[in-house]
């Protein structure tokens, strides 16, 4: 067996089997790790010790033939955001370094409730605002398909590291995109659920408004297993819903036979790379082969959504920062500490305006709906970009078709669907409605199926 081939779903029924342990499973990714993240720095905390107990520990209860959580044994990584008792949340920032958690957040706890073994925390764009993932105190991450590309963010490190085989898969945080966006920029699969479905008690804010946490992984079905896991009304958690979880793994299977997709135009074909738009096209004729029913339809607000983001997510990072940009601005990287600075200035009444406005752009969407079970577009428009450029500029490119559903709070997944000339993956997005995560899921699902996009692996070089 060769566990970088392995998934979640793949790995749960080999340690269920015993046909490896947890703590060999454990084992073989930190040594990935020691590797090749020299190289790649994805990690901005490695727990090697903590990794090897928690494997140890799911071994012998196997072996005492005990009841085990859904991801008993898989080797997973947490973004520098989440709390977890006793290390550093950093939030990828010099402000935080030295910021020793008091308790796990709540998603932290769920996977240990899980029994998923975690490995560190992943390397991201300071503060998570940001998309390119070259962070000035703790170095830039790589994408594994091209070192000199950058994986994307703010959720890149854990994106990479998903890709490189250094886990099996990573929690990450959307505000604009910032799960989806690293998951089409390395390859692998990224799911933003619907706001509220996760808790985001003891992760660090970026907009309360927008922000939403889930998973990285390789499948469809990997995210669906994950999210299992960490889904649920936390109570102490104002932006928590109480709303019931249902099984997202139960519909992974139904056909799309006589389901209604859409695939909008026009905003969503603007400055979009020819091979993107190539990739996203030959994705249709996929869907229409699977028995779904393509209907022509826009989705008319997209550029306002993406503005209405744009406002609510600068006031409420403005807000949050807003002592520390007057002490400790000297501790900020120059591309987030301009912005936020800058983003004080916005009115209270532009604010009061998108806020209003945020609330009549999700009762629309939800009335697109109406017709379609779900629709897709390039989950961005341009591949991923060399280390080094415009962090301002790339954001324009990157998060133009994700941040209108962050502001609405659907849910969003990202999957590949193809690669470019110079072997970069292209990122296929699937929306759908809100709570609804299980038929993005299948829809997601059902074309991997049918694909083999998601399975291929970047080759990589050691230290």
């Amino acid at each position: 067996m060769n566990p970088a081939s392995l998934t979640v779903a793949t790995a749960r029924t080999a340690l269920a089997a015993r046909e490896i342990s947890s703590l060999e499973l454990t084992n073989f990714f930190l040594e990935r790790i020691a590797q090749y993240d020299a190289k790649l720095n994805t990690f901005i905390t490695v727990t090697a010790e903590r990794a090897r107990e928690q494997a140890q520990r799911v071994d012998d209860a196997r072996a005492r033939g005990e009841t085990l959580g859904a991801l008993a044994g898989i080797p997973l990584a947490i973004k520098d955001l989440f709390d977890w008792r006793g290390l550093p949340t950093t939030a990828g920032s010099k402000i935080l370094r030295d910021n020793i958690a008091q308790d796990d957040a709540r998603i932290v706890t769920n996977l240990f409730v899980a029994d998923a073994v975690l490995l560190g925390k992943n390397n991201m764009h300071e503060f998570a605002f940001g998309v390119t993932n070259d962070n000035p105190h703790f170095g830039a991450a790589h994408n594994p398909w091209n070192l000199e590309h950058l994986p994307g963010g703010s959720s890149g490190g854990g994106a990479a590291a998903v890709a490189a085989r250094l886990c099996l898969g990573a929690l990450g945080s959307d505000t604009g995109g910032s799960i989806r966006i690293p998951a089409a920029l390395c390859g692998i699969t990224g799911l933003k659920p619907t706001f509220g479905r996760v808790s985001l008690r003891g992760v660090v804010p970026l907009s309360w408004s927008n922000d939403h946490a889930g998973p990285l992984a390789q499948t469809a079905q990997d995210c669906a297993l994950i999210l299992q896991a960490i889904a649920g009304y936390d109570e102490h958690d104002p932006v928590s819903a109480n709303v019931a979880v249902p099984n997202f793994s139960a519909t992974l299977q139904d056909s799309l036979r006589g389901l209604r997709f859409a695939a909008p135009r026009a905003y969503f074909e603007q400055k979009v790379d020819e091979e993107i738009s190539r990739a996203v096209r030959d994705a249709e004729r996929v869907f229409e082969e699977l028995g779904a029913m393509r209907v022509e339809k826009n989705l008319p607000h997209a550029r306002e959504m993406f503005e209405m983001n744009r406002v609510t997510l600068r006031v409420e990072a403005a807000t949050f920062h807003r002592e520390w940009l007057e002490t400790r601005k000297d501790d900020y990287g120059a591309d987030v500490y301009t912005r936020l600075k800058s983003f004080q200035t916005i009115r209270a009444d532009e604010y009061a305006l998108a806020k209003r406005q945020q609330a009549e752009l999700t009762r629309a969407l939800d009335s697109f709906f109406d017709d379609i079970d779900f629709f897709i577009t390039p989950t961005t428009r341009i591949p991923a970009p060399r280390i080094g450029g415009d962090a301002v500029n790339l954001a324009q490119n990157l998060t133009a078709f994700t941040a209108p559903f962050d502001v609405t709070g659907v849910p969003a997944i990202s999957i590949p669907c193809g690669f470019t000339r110079e072997g970069l993956p292209i990122g296929l997005q699937i929306v759908g409605r809100a709570w609804d995560e299980a038929r993005v899921l299948q829809a997601a699902h059902q074309f991997q199926q049918v694909t083999e996009w998601h399975s291929r692996m970047p080759t990589l070089q050691g230290r």
